[in-house]
């Protein structure tokens, strides 16, 4: 094939000033990220009186909406080149406003009919997850394009990382801080339900959107796309070619499959610990010291992820990080009600969840090389985006699961304590049930095969030079 046979050259190496303009981004990214996938469905229940069978409707279907514009936008994108020759990066800054402003949208309250308010959700949802894709186009392929060097992409997937707990502390741990600032808490360190609430959650939003805006922004002026298609070939790619060349790399499909594993793992947890902790624990605050043991854990793990990745290697690594969220979940599951069970959980989950996120980004960014090395022609946008759909899709489903067995449990947000059933859900859906993806994705991590496909491309190109 026409890659095949072209000449490596590696890239300048890439600065700290332009990692912390990865990390910085990756905040901004995972306040969204964070404080939608914790809030939302909680938002939803608790504050605006969505019932848990609507407000699963709303979010599975807005999931629905973002899986399926991520490959249209991705798709796209690959045919487009901005005025300054550039495929990624501009997304950064054109996008930030809009997507701020929807993530305020989506915590206001519109006092209108039952109805219209779950037409207002759905609305809003959509246009959330579409200018969250055209955000999240630099954010996914940035690292592929910004540098050619294997160790810059994992110092870069590591400084998303790190700057992904930042923005996971200010999303999560920071938002009941918020909410009592603006007078959002009642005496019990719960969310009032009424206006006060409604109002304190519009004001944290603005924060958040806030914090999104500079962190696009600091990426856009502190990066730079390097990475060229080698090949001058630019015509218009199929729907049915990107697809093709996709499905034919083996990496790309067992790491879609890892990154659904992930995907579904990610969204139980942060839709269920704020349930966890208001009718379980007895206070929604308690969900604070949980999340910020999770948080130190994870920078903790993503620091030490690229040795472990040098000394073991990627896939040993992988199912490394499986093991441990497996082992993790067993005195949880044993006794869920045990607030070292609890603590146990968050821990190893923030080490398994830090080592596949580095590990899985890091992978794409070497599947753009190896689908440029296979085909000729260098598709970033859509490695990440069609991964996306696939992983979203999953998502939604388990969504809908999710909500629907709370539903049938009895769960009523109106109800000051649950029934013993959906007592009983809120710790499956934390507990057993987390604990078999994570097996899947054990399985899923064994038969990985993007070590010895890059040790392949590397042979190859060391036979062009």
């Amino acid at each position: 094939m026409s890659g095949k046979t072209a000449a490596f050259t590696e890239t300048p190496r890439v600065g700290l000033l332009e990692k912390l303009g990865f990390g910085t981004f990756s905040t901004a990214s995972n306040v969204v990220f964070n404080f939608k996938d914790l809030f939302y469905l909680f938002f939803l229940t608790n504050v605006m009186g969505i019932r848990i069978e609507h407000a699963g409707i709303i979010t599975a279907v807005g999931i629905v909406w973002d899986a399926i514009n991520d490959p249209m936008v991705g798709y796209w994108a690959v045919n487009h080149t901005f005025k300054n020759g550039e495929k990624c990066r501009p997304f950064a800054f054109w996008c930030a406003v809009p997507w701020a402003i929807t993530v305020v949208l989506m915590f206001t309250c519109f006092e209108v009919t039952y109805w219209l308010k779950f037409s207002i959700a759905i609305a809003v949802y959509f246009l959330f997850e579409l200018f969250n894709t055209f955000a999240a186009i630099p954010y996914n392929s940035m690292g592929s394009l910004a540098t050619n060097r294997d160790a810059d992409r994992r110092a870069i997937n590591v400084a998303r990382n790190l700057g992904g707990c930042v923005g996971s502390g200010i999303g999560a741990v920071a938002l009941y801080p918020l909410l009592g600032l603006f007078g959002g808490l009642d005496a019990n360190g719960n969310v009032d339900p009424g206006a006060a609430g409604e109002r304190a959650f519009v004001y944290a939003a603005a924060v958040m959107g806030a914090i999104c805006i500079l962190g696009s922004f600091a990426h856009y002026f502190t990066t730079k796309e390097r990475v060229k298609q080698q090949s001058a070939d630019e015509s218009r790619l199929s729907i049915a070619q990107v697809f093709g060349i996709l499905f034919r790399c083996r990496s790309w499909v067992v790491n879609m499959l890892y990154i659904i594993c992930y995907g579904i793992l990610n969204l139980l947890i942060m839709s269920c610990i704020n349930y966890y902790a208001t009718y379980v624990l007895g206070s929604a605050s308690a969900a604070t010291p949980i999340m910020a043991v999770f948080l130190v854990m994870s920078v903790i793990a993503t620091l030490i992820s690229i040795p472990v990745d040098k000394a073991l290697g990627r896939r040993k690594t992988m199912v490394l990080g499986a093991a441990i969220y497996l082992l993790g979940k067993i005195w949880f599951v044993i006794d869920p009600y045990s607030m070292g069970a609890i603590y146990v959980n968050g821990i190893t989950v923030a080490i398994s969840m830090s080592f596949a996120f580095v590990l899985f980004n890091t992978n794409r960014n070497n599947i753009a090389d190896l689908l440029e090395w296979q085909s000729g022609r260098r598709i970033d946008t859509l490695v990440s985006t069609c991964d996306n759909l696939a992983s979203k899709l999953s998502k939604a489903g388990v969504n809908l699961l999710m909500t629907g067995a709370l539903g049938a449990a009895g769960f009523n947000a109106e109800l000051p304590v649950q029934p013993q059933t959906a007592i009983d859900t809120i710790c499956a859906l934390l507990g057993w049930v987390p604990m078999i993806v994570a097996g899947i994705m054990l399985v899923i991590a064994i038969f990985h095969p993007i070590e010895k496909q890059m040790a392949d491309m590397r042979a190859d190109r060391s036979c062009a030079e």
